[in-house]
């Protein structure tokens, strides 16, 4: 078993990274992809500006192997997520070579001629790793060890307040995106709403909002399930990520200038089908209706159907790995920054599985790149026998201030914890009250 590889699950940031410190430290590693090249979810939104600098999105084993190419690391900036792919992750991939294997989907995950449920010899098998190509053909490859960096991205939350799809939102489906729109000019001169409260939705807001500057008639509304707007405008002065404070400071003129109307305590029921287009119904009953276009951009969830024969322990909650579920749970952790994970936390119940990246957050939205780096960096130092290395934490993390998550949404819970501010702003157009700028959420969904 010890000459079969290590199998990782998807050809993004933190998967190539894993490849690259296996690599490192001389360990057999296959990397499969069922896109059609390295960071294919990121390409999905290479139109967005990233929160972190380029220095925070290399990965440290990653550079060293891309230097050995002649490759130079961009010193500075902030890259689109298409610069991202193209000027460090698509390279990386080609300096791995044929340790990745693209157009490769994984359906599902096991150990060999052993179901979920089988104990007897359990441990010492191999894994199967059962997959279909893009012209259907099946295969399975033998494992020693499985990481699942697959992600988040292919499953967004739904727009539905408790978690399911609202009431007529699958049949209106055609009037709904869950992706931020990059070419917003076809929205001239309509209503449209954008749903959710992360910096995916305030990306969209601002392109919405720009072509509201630009051309009369165009309405952007802005529904919040929490019962504040204060928690959803940018770091502020506490962020040391400058590129998301920038963000915030953009987002609360457009507020402050009247461009978009926020409303608040919105959890939507039900999408109606008009012929003026959508309405969307709130639990309390109230409706925003004459609606071209609407952006559910309420999040992500893991998928892990994928694993479902392998012994896993998540959160009951956030379906996160149930090891990092109290260092990243948005219903606890109110402020500061997110703590680095690493082998020991990300262990399963089955032996040498390890879920990391986004997908290991679960639900949770204060995912960031470093972070991943870091849980990768220990996961392979463990799987080559370091356990020394594996245990050390070598992350240094910005100030984020990153404040709570999805489980404050209620009025009578919004004054609650060290990030609260009165209720806020501009609500059918009328200003309330003014943002503190340093208090305010900020999560990095890119």
């Amino acid at each position: 078993m010890p000459d079969l590889p290590v199998v990782v699950i998807g050809a993004g940031p933190q998967g190539l990274a894993a490849a690259a410190h296996l690599v490192e430290r001389g360990v057999n590693v296959l990397v499969v992809e069922q896109g059609p090249g390295a960071g294919a979810a990121v390409s999905e939104w290479g139109h967005v500006r990233l929160f972190s600098s380029w220095p925070e999105l290399i990965d440290s084993a990653s550079r060293r192997l891309l230097e050995q190419t002649g490759w130079s690391a961009p010193a500075s900036g902030y890259p689109t997520g298409a610069a991202w792919v193209a000027d460090y992750l698509a390279p990386l991939a080609d300096a791995l070579g044929d340790r990745v294997r693209l157009h490769t989907t994984v359906t599902g995950v096991a150990r060999q001629g052993r179901d979920k449920v089988v104990d007897s010899g359990r441990r010492g098998r191999p894994f199967t790793v059962h997959t279909r190509d893009r012209h259907g053909v099946e295969d399975r490859i033998l494992a020693r060890a499985i990481i699942d960096a697959s992600g988040t991205w292919g499953r967004p939350n739904p727009a539905g307040a408790d978690g399911h799809p609202a009431v007529g939102e699958a049949s209106a489906s055609a009037l709904i995106s869950y992706r931020v729109p990059d070419d917003v000019s076809s929205f001239a001169g309509t209503h449209v709403a954008v749903v959710g409260a992360g910096h995916s939705a305030t990306h969209a807001v601002l392109r919405l909002t720009d072509l509201a500057r630009r051309v009369p008639g165009t309405r952007v509304t802005w529904l919040l399930r929490r019962g504040s707007a204060a928690r959803v405008r940018g770091g502020g002065g506490a962020d040391e990520l400058p590129e998301r404070a920038a963000l915030g400071t953009r987002v609360r003129r457009a507020i402050d200038a009247g461009v978009v109307d926020v409303i608040t305590g919105f959890r939507t029921s039900e999408f109606r089908r008009d012929p003026d287009g959508l309405t969307i119904v709130a639990e309390d009953g109230r409706e925003v209706g004459d609606i071209a276009r609407a952006f559910a951009l309420t999040g992500f969830r893991p998928d892990v159907e994928i694993l479902r024969e392998l012994r896993l322990d998540l959160d009951a909650s956030l379906e996160a790995v149930a090891g990092i579920a109290s260092e990243i749970d948005p219903n606890i952790h109110s402020c500061g920054s997110v703590a680095a994970t690493g082998a020991r936390q990300l262990a399963q119940p089955e032996n040498d599985v390890f879920i990391v990246g986004a997908k290991s957050y679960g639900r949770a939205p204060t995912f960031l790149a470093l972070t991943g780096f870091e849980q990768v960096r220990s996961v392979a130092a463990h799987l080559a026998g370091d356990d020394e290395s594996a245990a050390r934490n070598e992350l240094s993390l910005p100030e984020t201030g990153v404040c709570g998550g999805s489980g404050d949404v209620d009025p009578e819970s919004a004054g609650e914890g060290c990030c609260s501010t009165p209720s806020i702003l501009r609500i059918g157009g009328t200003r309330s009250t003014v943002l503190d700028p340093a208090r305010s959420l900020t999560l990095e969904t890119s």
